[in-house]
């Protein structure tokens, strides 16, 4: 049987900033030489500029404690030259700048239906990089989901590949090797460092956007109660005062369940009304 970490052609590794990315990224790394890595593999993070500053932390650590490079990309525009790309974390968007300029140039928000966000901020983005950089016909997209994710697994899988562009091929080599949220936990707790931020039912609360809308509601309560990211960003894009001449104020990222405003109310209120065991809706950005 193949191992699934072994590269057979040109790759592209989706680093989400999550234990389980930054493990299977560990895995590749391992799997293959130094000489097929440098010909073969580009390890890529596509930045929001919402993520919890823990997030950067972690890509750069990860980067600088294996040695390996890792890309920094944001977007700039839908326009294939529109992103940009580097590998300092001190030149990162920490104010929400990308997801600003996407909804400027959409006007209006993304939703549970319309998840334009994932698909512009980090796929797009990522292949907007590879054909910019890198002359490749066709490539494997590697994306760290593991083999308890069922749902997701069976999503992608009949899928086939990506519906962005049919020369990538996505590929979910965790779940291929029956790698489960307990082996990614064993793993990061028998290394010398960690993300810092706390799991809950095996998942990174602050993961990923630190208040993406597919968050159910109690996750995003409990974060804003928190009080150590403010949900001020979310808050502003839904009353309308990021999209210049807006005339329909009051838009949401989800009409069902609470506002941000009103989530920050709450919190402030210390009320809680919400489904603690309502799950994440599947995403690509994974963990």
């Amino acid at each position: 049987m193949r191992d699934p970490f072994k590269l057979i052609g040109p790759t592209c590794l989706s680093f989400s900033g999550g234990r389980t990315s930054a493990y299977m990224l560990w895995r590749v790394l391992q799997a293959n030489t130094r000489e097929d890595r440098a010909r073969w593999l580009v390890v890529c993070f596509a930045n929001t500029g919402l993520e919890a500053e823990e997030t950067l932390q972690f890509v750069a650590r990860c980067s600088h404690e294996w040695g390996v490079r890792i890309v920094w990309l944001e977007y700039l525009g839908d326009d294939d030259r529109m992103f940009r790309a580097f590998t300092d974390p001190r030149w990162a968007a920490r104010e929400g700048e990308p997801f600003t300029a996407l909804i400027r140039r959409r006007q209006f928000l993304p939703n549970p239906v319309s998840r334009f966000c994932t698909s512009e901020l980090k796929i797009r983005t990522m292949h907007r990089y590879l054909r910019a950089f890198h002359a490749w016909p066709e490539w494997d997209q590697l994306i760290g989901i593991r083999a308890d994710e069922q749902r997701r697994v069976s999503k992608i899988r009949a899928r086939g590949t990506s519906t962005e562009t049919k020369d990538e091929t996505m590929c979910m080599p965790l779940a291929d090797a029956g790698v489960s949220v307990q082996d990614v936990a064993a793993f990061w707790k028998a290394q010398a460092f960690d993300l810092e931020l706390g799991t809950a039912n095996g998942r990174t609360m602050e993961g990923n956007c630190v208040y993406c809308f597919n968050k159910p509601p109690a996750q995003r309560l409990s974060i804003a109660r928190a009080g150590r990211y403010p949900i001020t960003w979310w808050v502003r894009a839904e009353d309308g005062s990021m999209i210049p001449g807006a005339t329909g104020r009051g838009a949401r990222f989800t009409k069902d369940g609470p506002s941000y405003a009103q989530i920050e109310q709450y919190a402030a209120d210390q009320v809680d009304m919400f489904d603690h065991d309502e799950e994440a809706l599947a995403c690509f950005c994974g963990d």
